[in-house]
């Protein structure tokens, strides 16, 4: 069983699967219509199962629904009868086509959106803002000297972007918590861009978002290859989910299969096990559920210890076709 840890350098205790919550964007906006809308109840279902399963920390965005997900997860916390400080919340500022001032300047939409929950990490969400990174880390800092959030982390930085930030926060007298980057089974290339490395180095918590690779890790598409054309999004057209790609990735899902096996476990959860486990306490995981069943599956994968052995296998498995590039594309959640 995984106990909880700390994030990064900071204070913040969770145990290393959390909840994404992107598909509670309600079909709204550019992002939100990736996923179907799905309603309230079910969204208050899927939180509800986290919890359960032991899940402490949830993340969403501004550019999830234009603060529809924040609005949802927060009933759905309060559905569960949760208070504020009972759950880590994580949000992320929307920087594409702003400056570093529109994060003081929405703060207070966010925290409306949220409320009562406080934001725990707020998170730069992309790196295409028309401001530096100094300038938004230093805008960051002022809202962490204001006590409107508690931790900064930061999502899809590179390596380069990542010391700019942990070094601009330092000056503040802050640290850097988090990277939320894409990392997976299919997809490792943060092992070998240096991410990880400076991650480590530097203490800063890895989140790793679509770390069940769009759902390919579940080993569901493998079975059935037909059933990708019945979802919603476009995920239905990426490479990855064609039948000769999903024989490339087989070797995979078949070691994930038997490890699973042996654990009396899924597939997705020693996937998402290997993920939180092999990089020691760096690595956190943040699947994506739309319905109670797959937010109790990816719970289940706290109750999931791998030796070394069943890592080493995995690990071997996942480079043996090469995973140090994405086998589907970028999506910048």
């Amino acid at each position: 069983m995984t106990t909880a840890r700390r994030l990064g350098k900071t204070d913040i205790e969770v145990p290393p699967i959390g909840l994404g919550t992107w598909q509670f964007s309600g079909g709204r906006g550019i992002a939100g219509r990736f996923w179907e809308a799905i309603p309230q109840t079910t969204v208050n279902e899927v939180v509800d199962a986290a919890l359960a399963g032991g899940i402490r920390l949830f993340d969403t965005a501004e550019m999830y629904g234009n603060g529809e997900s924040e609005r949802r997860l927060s009933a759905a916390l309060l559905a569960a009868g949760k208070k504020p400080g009972e759950v880590t919340v994580a949000t992320k500022w929307n920087p594409i086509l702003r400056t570093a001032s529109s994060i003081l300047a929405t703060i207070e939409t966010r925290l409306r959106c949220l409320d009562p929950f406080p934001i725990d990490l707020f998170q730069v969400h992309q790196p295409f803002g028309f401001s530096s990174v100094e300038a938004e880390m230093n805008a960051m800092a002022d809202l962490a000297a204001a006590r409107k959030i508690r931790f900064v982390g930061v999502s899809n930085f590179n390596a380069a972007r990542m010391r700019r930030a942990h070094a601009a926060l330092a000056a503040r007298g802050l640290v850097l918590a988090s990277n939320q980057v894409k990392y997976n089974l299919l997809d490792r290339a943060i092992e070998h861009d240096g991410t990880m490395a400076v991650a480590k180095e530097l203490g800063v918590a890895i989140i790793a978002y679509s770390p069940l690779a769009q759902g390919l890790l579940t080993g569901r598409f493998h079975e059935d290859p037909e059933s990708i054309r019945a979802r919603p999004g476009p995920r239905r057209y990426f490479s990855a989910f064609h039948a000769k790609k999903l024989e490339e990735s087989r070797l995979l899902i078949d070691t994930l299969k038997r490890v699973a096996h042996d654990h009396g476990a899924k597939p997705a959860q020693v996937a998402l096990a290997w993920l939180t486990q092999f990089h020691g306490d760096t690595v956190f995981a943040i699947p994506g559920a739309s319905r109670r069943p797959q937010a109790e599956v990816n719970a289940g994968a706290l109750q999931v210890t791998l030796n070394e052995a069943e890592l080493t296998a995995i690990d071997r498995a996942s480079r043996q076709w090469g995973a140090g590039t994405s086998l589907v594309p970028g999506l910048q959640t």
